[in-house]
């Protein structure tokens, strides 16, 4: 509990936690109230809330509706039943700081293939509109916002109560407590795992499915497909896709081995990605903008090849842990740090860092072709208007402070070691410069 604490004074963290609670939610709505109805300006939204106050913004929050709790209830009892029932290889996560280790079922391919095909096969057979979704979209987000904080209580109570693994423990504080979790590995029952459906299943499938809703809505809107339309949607899908052929890679990663399942990460990802991870297709709905071939295919491989560097670092230090350092990284045998530590119970355990490769370039290197997709599929909508770039700078912010938060815990896990491997590879994020 403590490391998320520990990387910012522990006032700025109060106040940074009270601030996103309150600020997160209403957020979310004028993301989607201005990209759907103050033609993607910042600025109109700004005077319409200057001159209304806060009863302007009251006004342009959509109420809840059964339509879109329908919705909402559809697709995650959808995702539930794939994630329950779609076969797939036994995956182990890592070893928690108690020594516990949570046994996955890698079928998040196979779930968001079956999405896919299935949304799409509802579109094409005439079963159901995928439009409808985004003619509800402000009401499914205000469905999902009070939901979510709901869902969130749930968390908070179950840790208390009813806790599923060792991995649990209060701070003492209810606001950290609700904001940064109870418990790391929350389960429905012995195999359903909460944090795999709300931030992989409900939330990065959610960013395969909006992208595809707003290119059916532009094409029934305008009779055709804009090219900025369709970089931004292909690219997005290329990502998510990377994403779920890696899926149990990010099992590994600091969203589910280290952060808690509470507001900051499940309300993210049930209300936050869907939201805001997509908002440069949203704004492309109504803004379409006409690339010509040539920028397009510009900027589609310039994504496509960040998502494949991004995709490849996370690869090398994969089959890197997964050989024990017996491989090839870059045609030659690895430079590695070998990294003892103490686990809260007394044991002492052996890492290996890796020094060559991506990871020789900064400890953090996969975070700049991860921002740089982003920047490629929101530079479709070109320079018009601020709001597609909102995600790009969003996204910097949150991987340069989990880069911060990730150095600090490795710094007090392994110590002198971690001192070492700083010297060995001196830069955070960006090579040459932090």
């Amino acid at each position: 509990m403590a490391e998320n604490q520990l990387v910012h004074p522990p006032l700025v963290t109060y106040l940074s936690m009270i601030a996103l609670l309150t600020l997160a939610p209403p957020f979310v709505i004028l993301m989607w109230y201005t990209n759907v109805h103050a033609d993607g300006s910042v600025l109109q939204t700004f005077n319409y809330l200057r001159e209304n106050g806060l009863q302007g913004l009251i006004d342009i929050w959509p109420r809840p509706s059964a339509v879109a709790g329908k919705i909402i209830i559809c697709y995650a009892l959808f995702e539930a039943a794939l994630q329950l029932l779609l076969p797939g290889k036994t995956v182990q996560g890592p070893i928690s700081p108690t020594g516990h280790r949570p046994v996955y079922k890698a079928n998040g391919m196979a779930a968001y293939v079956v999405t896919l095909i299935t949304y799409l096969s509802l579109w094409w057979f005439g079963i159901f509109n995928p439009t409808i979704v985004y003619d509800h979209l402000g009401e499914i987000l205000s469905t999902l916002n009070f939901g979510s904080l709901i869902f969130c209580l749930f968390l908070y109570i179950k840790g208390h109560v009813a806790p599923s693994s060792t991995d649990h423990g209060s701070s003492g504080n209810i606001i950290i407590d609700f904001y940064w979790g109870m418990e790391l590995y929350p389960r429905i029952g012995k195999h359903f795992d909460i944090k795999v459906f709300t931030n992989c299943r409900f939330g990065m499938i959610s960013w395969g499915v909006l992208p595809i809703t707003y290119c059916i809505k532009q094409y029934e809107e305008y009779g055709s497909l804009s090219d900025s339309m369709l970089v931004n949607t292909i690219l997005t899908l290329v990502y998510v896709t990377k994403f779920f052929w890696w899926e149990a890679g990010y099992w590994n990663t600091m969203d589910i081995a280290h952060d808690r399942a509470g507001f900051y990460i499940c309300w993210g990802c049930l209300v936050w990605l869907p939201c805001i991870y997509t908002s440069p297709g949203m704004y492309l709905v109504k803004q379409p903008v006409n690339l010509g071939l040539q920028l397009a295919i510009y900027i589609l491989v310039a994504g496509v090849l960040c998502v494949y560097i991004n995709y490849d670092c996370d690869r090398q230090r994969q089959e890197f842990r997964r050989t024990n350092g017996k491989c090839l990284v870059w045609g030659k045998a690895p430079s590695k740090i070998v990294a003892s530590y103490t686990t809260t119970t007394g044991e002492t355990k052996t890492s290996l860092l890796l020094t060559s490769g991506w990871w020789g370039l900064a400890r953090h290197f996969h975070y700049v072709p991860e921002i740089l997709a982003s920047f490629f599929w929101s530079v479709p909508a070109l320079f018009n208007h601020f709001i597609p770039y909102f995600y790009v700078i969003y996204l910097t912010v949150l991987l340069f402070d989990r880069a911060k938060r990730d150095d600090d815990r490795c710094k007090s896990k392994y110590g002198k070691y971690w001192k070492l491997y700083c010297e060995k590879v001196p830069y955070r994020v960006i090579p040459g410069i932090y």
